[in-house]
């Protein structure tokens, strides 16, 4: 729904993850295996973090957490359900997925890869 926007520098005003639309009560699930390194409410909302094994740390919010901070979990593996009410979502829930490299936020998307390249035959 909303794709990554980072700041022009370290305190301004961006937007440090992606919006994934939902649905209230929907499953979230960890993008990959780690441990919890947080989970539970700041500024009012749910938020979980996980931190994987090379370092790097995924964010997940608006969330009911079923998880707790030093649970493991595996890829996959479910650590809470989307709330609904995150700003600025158009739709009935939206999940804010973050991703957190060397203590800076970067495109989780880069998490997913590059797709399916197809290569087209040139005609001239």
């Amino acid at each position: 729904m909303r794709r990554f926007d980072p700041p022009a520098d370290r305190y301004g005003p961006g937007h440090r993850g992606v919006d994934l639309a939902g649905t209230p009560g929907g499953s979230v699930r960890s993008a990959g295996a780690g441990v919890v390194r947080f989970a539970g409410p700041v500024g009012g909302r749910g938020v979980v973090s996980v931190v994987h094994p090379d370092g790097r740390r995924t964010t997940y919010e608006p969330v009911h957490a079923t998880v707790r901070a030093g649970d493991r979990v595996q890829t996959g593996s479910v650590l809470g359900t989307v709330d609904a009410g995150h700003r600025g979502c158009p739709t009935a829930a939206c999940l804010h997925w973050g991703l957190i490299v060397a203590g800076e936020y970067v495109d989780p998307l880069l998490l997913l890869g590059p797709g399916r390249v197809r290569l087209y035959p040139v005609t001239t």
